[in-house]
């Protein structure tokens, strides 16, 4: 894994936890939760922002909106206690498979 995978990997981590305390801050009315997410969301941008140095800009925002969208469902699930339905799970899914088919065997993934 190169520096600009690294970055992009740890924006991800980042926006996740940002997105999960967006959640706790009820609609900002929570100071800690809030300032959190403010503090994972710049953070994880930045990052994100570092991995354009190798990574293409639409490759690298799907893979940080996509594996974003996937791993904070599962927050959902696992943490708030959300249940999906059958077309939220199929609709991860594909959003799984577009990952894979971005990392396995797209040419466009770096510069």
């Amino acid at each position: 894994m190169g520096t600009a995978h690294a970055y992009l990997l740890v924006a991800i981590m980042l926006e996740v936890v940002g997105t999960s305390f967006l959640a706790s801050s009820q609609q900002f009315a929570k100071l800690v939760p809030t300032l959190i997410m403010a503090v994972c969301y710049l953070a994880s941008f930045y990052l994100l922002s570092l991995s354009l140095r190798e990574l293409q800009l639409g490759i690298a925002y799907a893979l940080w909106s996509g594996l974003g969208i996937v791993l904070t469902a599962g927050i959902g699930m696992f943490v708030f206690r959300q249940v999906p339905d059958a077309a939220a799970v199929i609709g991860i899914g594909l959003i799984i498979a577009g990952v894979l088919v971005i990392n396995l065997f797209s040419q466009t993934s770096t510069h």
